[in-house]
């Protein structure tokens, strides 16, 4: 049994070219984010530069916006990996995760790595979030 895909896009969140990746795709009832960074939506400069919290908050409200374009919300955010380049980051991720989530918060990883796409992205988080069927 093959699950059919269906991409996902949300006029507030800036979608590559063709060729490159999908921001979200639905398979199933599930959703699929790519990992997100806090790029302006032209593409061409970093909101937050300096700041792992703002950052965070520009990718939170990115997953939102997708999230919610499938029909679902950051309540059905189950898991989240999350990529910053120096750990001392991750006070500053949780804070703003605690602006975008309440009750149980998604299942999640904290890594650090050397480097992101750009010396000026410190964080990029990748989600996937349950998204049923609705009624109506």
């Amino acid at each position: 049994m093959s699950l059919s895909k269906q991409r996902i896009v949300s006029p507030h969140v800036a979608e590559y070219p063709p060729g490159h990746w999908s921001n979200c795709i639905r398979a199933g009832d599930t959703l699929w984010l790519s990992g997100f960074t806090a790029r302006t939506n032209d593409l061409k400069a970093i909101h937050g530069v300096g700041s792992a919290y703002e950052q965070s908050r520009v990718i939170f409200g990115k997953v939102k916006n997708c999230v919610e374009a499938a029909g679902s919300t950051m309540a059905d955010v189950v898991n989240m990996t999350i990529y910053v380049t120096d750990m001392a980051y991750n006070k500053d991720v949780w804070r703003a995760r605690q602006e975008f989530f309440e009750g149980d918060f998604p299942a999640s990883t904290l890594v650090q790595v050397a480097a992101l796409a750009t010396p000026e992205i410190l964080v990029e988080i990748a989600c996937q979030a349950i998204a049923p069927a609705r009624a109506g």
